[in-house]
């Protein structure tokens, strides 16, 4: 991805491996300014992954994977390591998916930083060929809509939502893009709209709850990005995506969800099997370490919703586009 510094443009992934450590841009800093952390212990890596300081399911697959690299090169019991990296977040697929193909890729006898590596590529592999695909669905003058972070902070490199985007905007296209703030922890306002700035793609930030009148003024097309997808199509994604999915019904606004196949979980039959991740009420009742809520009043925090597969128009992955109908063309 771009990314605007001192010394101007410069490209950058979200998460790498570099001599002897997993490096990540620490996204709760930004978009203040941007940081670079880096781990050279698993554990450490998991306490990355569970406190946000990387997000996106993608990227939390990749990290998990260089994790698991890190476990390796140290010796560590690799079961014992796998357990506690899936045990990092709940609700994103691409974590237990990462964690296997590295044990799987380990017990083979591969060098750990080799297969690493080889995932964090295939992911924007993936995401590029996601960009290809969904970005043929953009046309020019068109206004869309987008909930959370779904860009390359989230997935590496590229994108998953915003891969078309990009994709389109590099084509040519010119098209505006709403990008709502996504509370309590403000993805669309803090990373959304900072690489849709870097990229110098024409977008406002709108609250949430603002969604449903920008789609009555005219919204042309709505894509996120997902955390888990069920054989039937259901799919977890940042809360307030399900709100969204209905308002875009109503309208008759196409929804898109563009995720790559490393996202689909086809042990789950439906929604109602996916573990939605509850996180602390203090990221609702607090900004910046400040109380705002009253004192005594006690706030619910699910990190993610699900949204039936009856309100997605289809699924861009990196095998091409599918409607919920169809998305068993995707296994294997």
């Amino acid at each position: 991805m771009k990314v605007r510094t001192e010394n101007g443009y410069e490209d950058i992934r979200a998460v790498w491996f570099d001599k002897g450590k997993v490096m990540m841009i620490d996204q709760r800093e930004l978009p203040h300014k941007v940081v670079i952390v880096g781990f050279d212990d698993y554990k450490d890596v998991a306490e990355a992954i569970r406190n946000m300081t990387t997000r996106g399911a993608p990227s939390i697959g990749a990290t998990a994977a260089y994790a698991m690299c890190l476990a390796a090169l140290a010796d560590e019991n690799i079961e014992e390591a796998a357990a506690k990296v899936k045990a990092a977040r709940p609700t994103a697929n691409d974590l237990f998916y990462a964690v296997d193909y590295m044990v799987d890729e380990l017990s083979k006898g591969k060098d750990p930083i080799e297969s690493s590596d080889a995932y964090a590529q295939m992911m924007v592999d993936k995401c590029t060929s996601i960009g290809n695909y969904g970005g043929e669905l953009i046309k020019d003058g068109m206004k869309l809509m987008t909930h959370c972070n779904a860009g390359a902070l989230a997935t590496v490199d590229v994108g998953t939502a915003l891969a078309p985007m990009r994709k389109a905007w590099a084509d040519g296209k010119r098209f505006f893009v709403y990008a709502s703030e996504t509370r309590p922890r403000l993805q669309g306002m803090q990373l959304t709209a900072w690489e849709l700035n870097q990229e110098g793609i024409d977008h406002a930030i709108i609250p949430d709850g603002a969604s449903a009148y920008y789609m009555s003024k005219g919204v042309d097309m709505i894509i996120t990005g997902a955390d888990r997808i069920t054989s039937r199509g259901d799919f977890a994604n940042k809360i307030g995506t399900f709100d969204k999915a209905i308002a875009a019904k109503y309208f008759g606004i196409p929804f898109y969800v563009a995720a790559p196949i490393s996202t689909f979980d086809f042990s789950m039959k439906d929604g109602s099997e996916i573990v939605i991740e509850e996180r602390s009420e203090k990221e609702v009742t607090e900004i910046y370490g400040q109380r705002i809520a009253p004192m005594g009043s006690p706030a619910k925090n699910p990190a993610f919703d699900v949204t039936p597969a009856e309100l997605v128009t289809g699924f861009i992955t990196e095998k091409g586009i599918f409607r919920p109908d169809e998305i068993h063309k995707v296994k294997g």
